[in-house]
């Protein structure tokens, strides 16, 4: 008899051990599940626009600020896929100066600010198509405000990503002396996405195709930057 009441007294111990364990569980689900993650945004500022259409393409003539513009939406659908917020700066081919103004740079510089410190992001992701003399030059760069630690590390993310992509040595990002990356202290990186002055890079970088090679390359390093 002692022993068949000591078993029972055993067997409801463990019963009641594993509804403990069961609800703990439970309760530790719904206590992650309840817990947002970290929500990410990203300002996109498509370079030059309006009657400043930057650098030209030697061979196809195409203008900088139009393939600033498909950069820019390109990247803006790749990070919202990733379920980041993204905000542009320049959403069509007009300039963001002030027609009226009598400095029209000067004008566009002072919106672009606006927009960024507006929106708050974590980041500032600036684009633009690059121009030299030498042809021979090619392959993307990166530029971050001097003395930002994390401006830094957030170029060096995405240079890194884009030299294995545009075969080129360089992993590291370059401080740059650039209005978009020094008027606030959020880490910012202007991507100078390739030469339109290398003819064969100039072809490239108008194919949908290379651009979103592109705009992958600097959504992973951005994702690296931000330890998502």
């Amino acid at each position: 008899m002692f022993l068949t009441i000591k078993k029972k007294i055993l067997v409801f111990s463990l019963i009641f051990l594993c509804f403990a364990l069961v609800c703990s569980s439970v309760f530790l689900i719904k206590t992650t599940n309840s817990t947002p993650m970290r929500h990410f945004s990203v300002v996109i500022d498509a370079g030059h626009g309006g009657l400043d259409g930057g650098c030209v393409g030697k061979t196809t003539g195409v203008f900088e600020s139009d393939l600033n513009l498909k950069f820019a939406y390109n990247l803006q659908k790749q990070l919202s896929n990733m379920g980041i917020t993204c905000t542009l700066t320049r959403k069509n081919a007009d300039g963001l100066y002030d027609p009226t103004a009598k400095n029209h740079k000067k004008s566009e510089m002072k919106v672009r600010r606006e927009i960024i410190e507006s929106a708050s992001p974590d980041l500032v992701i600036s684009l633009h198509m690059n121009s030299y003399p030498l042809q021979s030059c090619h392959g993307a760069q990166v530029f971050y405000k001097k003395g930002n630690e994390q401006g830094k590390i957030l170029a060096d993310n995405i240079q890194s990503e884009l030299s294995l992509l545009t075969n080129t040595k360089s992993t590291q990002g370059k401080v740059g002396d650039y209005y978009v990356v020094n008027c606030t202290d959020i880490p910012s990186a202007l991507v100078e996405c390739g030469f339109l002055s290398n003819p064969e890079e100039e072809r490239l970088l108008a194919t949908p195709d290379y651009q979103t090679k592109i705009c992958y390359a600097i959504s992973v390093g951005i994702i690296k930057f931000l330890g998502a």
